[in-house]
């Protein structure tokens, strides 16, 4: 006898196979941490430290060489509207994925991160809007601001907004850590495995 011993069924549903899965689904549909915490009969805890975890083991997707990105940022808040949050990101400007985004102030430091990510994958052009610190970022060469050239990003900034009630410009339901926003995004962003909608009993 080895003295260990192994439940032939967990009674907590936080154990279930599927509970990571349903987690994902339900943070890609807007569902608060409160509001999966009840839909799943499990602490709101649990649906915390599980959604950080999921984000953990997600990967970016591979970066193609020779392609046109758009990179833009979107404002939001954190804890409330006196901390403002930064999300910058790039997409491929002919498949709208999101290749790579970062949280943070809108500073050179956080969006040199996702400009190099872009220009080390040997694209061909970046498009953005004028904003000035992307002048020192991205070399002349391939750097486009023409008017309407970030269309795509814009229309995936409103869909953002849309998708997901952190976002939203007129809205208390801020994340509350700069940490939980990245993840949240993560998933939205990245994750594709999610289970048929049957009922969870």
């Amino acid at each position: 006898m080895c003295g260990k011993t192994q439940l032939h069924q967990y009674v907590k549903r936080a154990y279930r196979a599927s509970t990571n899965s349903y987690i994902a689904l339900y943070v890609k549909e807007d569902c608060g941490i409160r509001t999966i915490s009840r839909l799943l009969s499990i602490s709101a805890n649990t649906v915390i430290k599980r959604i950080k975890n999921i984000a953990d083991n997600i990967t970016k997707p591979a970066i193609s060489i020779n392609r046109i990105y758009e990179l833009d940022e979107l404002k939001t808040y954190v804890k409330n509207k006196t901390k403002e949050c930064w999300v910058a990101y790039a997409l491929d400007k002919q498949t709208g994925q999101v290749v790579d985004f970062k949280v943070g102030r809108r500073n050179k430091s956080n969006l040199k991160m996702v400009a190099d990510t872009l220009l080390l994958s040997g694209c061909k052009q970046i498009y953005t809007d004028k904003l000035e610190i992307y002048r020192r970022l991205i070399p002349a060469k391939m750097h486009i601001t023409r008017r309407f050239g970030i269309n795509k990003i814009e229309r995936k900034n409103l869909t953002l907004r849309t998708h997901l009630k952190r976002l939203n410009r007129k809205t208390i339901c801020y994340s509350k850590s700069a940490a939980m926003l990245e993840a949240c995004l993560k998933i939205y962003f990245w994750h594709r495995s999610c289970p048929k909608f049957i009922a969870y009993n």
